[in-house]
């Protein structure tokens, strides 16, 4: 077996593309030393840290209920009326905390519920997380940023940094953390600042002795368009504000250092839907079995395609010397 780092992207309901190439990277003879993740990706990320395995979590996402994920408080169920207050008097929409039941009940099962049970040898972390911290106007990488809310980085629950992290805006209530002087400070979704922070594993400098990959969703495809997305009322247009910018990303070049471009992985989030190719949006809560199913293939086929022509020894040569 050979190890590797690798960095997930984030993407809402397009995580399980992630699991479909983590269970081909599986499947090609590799395993994972240190990962990290943004959103979505922090997810998968934290349950690789904690040693389930591709098929394990393709099992586990692929029967997820994602509307679930939705979790509604009293003014949620008011209808649009009720939406709209909640934003305006918790900053969002749903609560977050199923997601971290969900998750911590998953990471317990293997032992791995706070992130001194994800430590190497050599006292570094296996996981690293991205939140924003809205407060601040900066990007978290956590645990290690806790710090400097007092808070002890190896006894916080990971779940909760994950909830952290994919607390998307709008559609999910902020965490509060308060610091030293007793000021809140508001976390949102990490991808806002860092949709794709393979920097937190190699920064473009050093010479490595693994390869990081990074596992990244794209829209685009043969030349094909994804489908337009309607409009319908106030909730509407604020979500597609919300995932026009956190998908922007996937439209971008990949350049935070340099030889990032091929050492990713680049997931399809196309799907064909009868006659039609669509474009799977971070926020697609209604996403189907079969919908989710195809992602997870996308992501098989776009690992297998990539350790076909993958060799570390040459990627080192061009873009470490």
């Amino acid at each position: 077996m050979s190890t590797c780092n690798a960095v997930f992207e984030g993407g809402g309901v397009k995580g399980i593309g992630h699991v479909g190439a983590v269970t081909a990277l599986e499947d090609g003879g590799y395993e994972f030393h240190t990962v990290a993740g943004s959103s979505a990706g922090a997810i998968v990320a934290a349950l690789v840290a904690a040693n389930y395995s591709g098929k394990e979590m393709h099992e586990i996402m692929g029967s997820l209920d994602y509307l679930k994920f939705k979790q509604a408080d009293l003014l949620d169920r008011l209808g649009t009326p009720g939406r709209l207050l909640s934003i305006l008097f918790h900053y969002g929409i749903y609560q977050a905390a199923y997601v971290e039941k969900w998750l911590n009940e998953l990471l317990m099962a293997k032992h791995c519920a706070c992130f001194r049970d994800v430590k190497n040898p050599d006292g570094t972390y296996r996981l690293y997380v991205t939140t924003v911290d809205l407060t601040a106007h900066e990007l978290l990488v956590l645990p290690d940023d806790l710090a400097r809310f007092q808070i002890d980085c190896d006894s916080f629950p990971i779940a909760t940094a994950v909830r952290m992290s994919m607390s998307i805006p709008i559609y999910y209530e902020p965490y509060r953390l308060n610091d030293a002087q007793g000021h809140v400070h508001y976390m949102v979704d990490g991808g806002l600042l860092s949709n794709y922070p393979i920097g937190i594993l190699d920064d473009g400098k050093q010479k490595l002795i693994r390869p990081t990959f990074g596992l990244k969703f794209t829209n685009h495809c043969d030349g094909k368009k994804p489908s337009c997305k309607s409009v319908n009322h106030i909730l509407d247009y604020l979500g597609l504000i919300v995932s026009t910018l956190l998908d922007a990303y996937e439209n971008e070049e990949i350049s935070s250092a340099v030889g990032d471009r091929e050492r990713s992985i680049l997931i399809s989030s196309l799907i064909q839907k009868q006659d039609e190719t669509t474009a799977i949006s971070t926020t697609d809560f209604n996403i189907t079995k079969a919908e989710s199913e195809a992602l997870y293939e996308n992501g098989v086929t776009a690992a297998r395609e990539f350790l076909a022509h993958w060799n570390f020894a040459q990627w080192q040569r061009t873009f470490r010397r």
